[in-house]
């Protein structure tokens, strides 16, 4: 499979219509059982050369998690600010995909100094769209953005590292789901778990996966299939150990990713 390397075209030719501020925006762990769903937001510097992008800057899906992680710092500097903002497992079971993405996106946003005048949203609808909540700026989705728009990319890698990141800190507390390997998506170890110890309190209870398990979650909940948009994440797990879980953690109603009060980690000045 040939990987295409993104390029600033579209940001360039917002910034030719007169928008000053151009990010890209996208969204990681919409196909997850487990864990949020993050959306990172990316602002690209004026008057940014392809010379000056990270070597590796691709669709995260397209690439291993140890070079996300290698080139993490570097995507976060290239940018002039980023941000990524979470909607948590609750907040999906309750709001639906649809509305759980939105507010994601709308806490990545306040996550930033300031908004950008113009949006490149990944996919073939804009994320943001809402009767009584309009982002004021101008969005253009775009369909497999991600692979075409180095801010789409920049914003994609980084939603990726900061969800991977927490769902690696949480796989202590989880041990027996491989929340470090799998991180949160379907994976053999992760299966197997469900069906001995039941979700976890970080596993989203309304997804079509729980009808066949022993916990079936919250009956008076309707079952939901998750539609993953292509976001298959990583399938691994292998050879981890089903060690006991203290039933306390799993079903306590703890802040268990300890998101910020906004909702949104941030950097700004490439930080």
């Amino acid at each position: 499979m040939t990987v295409c390397r993104p390029d600033l075209k579209q940001e360039r030719r917002l910034r030719s219509q007169g928008f000053e501020t151009v990010a890209g925006l996208d969204e990681v762990g919409r196909g997850a059982w487990a864990g949020p769903l993050s959306v990172g937001v990316a602002v690209v510097r004026p008057r940014v050369q392809m010379r000056s992008m990270p070597a590796w800057l691709r669709d995260s899906k397209m690439l291993s998690e140890s070079r996300r992680e290698e080139i993490f710092e570097a995507v976060g500097a290239w940018c002039q600010s980023w941000s990524v903002g979470h909607a948590s497992p609750e907040e999906c079971d309750g709001w639906g995909m649809t509305e759980a993405l939105r507010v994601a996106a709308r806490r990545a946003l306040a996550g930033l100094p300031s908004l950008p005048d113009a949006l490149l949203v990944d996919g073939p609808v804009d994320l943001l769209r809402h009767p009584e909540d309009r982002f004021a700026g101008e969005v253009h989705p775009i369909v497999d953005g991600d692979a075409k728009c180095a801010s789409v990319a920049a914003a994609s890698v980084l939603a990726k590292v900061v969800r991977d990141r927490l769902m690696r800190t949480e796989a202590d507390h989880f041990p027996a789901y491989a929340f470090e390997r799998n991180k949160g998506y379907p994976s053999p170890v992760h299966k197997t778990a469900l069906r001995g110890y039941g979700p976890s309190a970080l596993h989203r209870r309304t997804w079509a996966f729980v009808r066949n398990l022993p916990w079936c979650g919250d009956p008076r909940r309707r079952c939901v299939l998750s539609d993953d948009g292509g976001d298959l994440g990583e399938v691994a797990g292998d050879r981890m150990s089903l060690t006991a879980v203290d039933e306390g953690g799993l079903f306590g109603r703890t802040d268990v990713l300890g998101f910020p009060t906004a909702g949104a980690e941030a950097a700004t000045g490439g930080r």
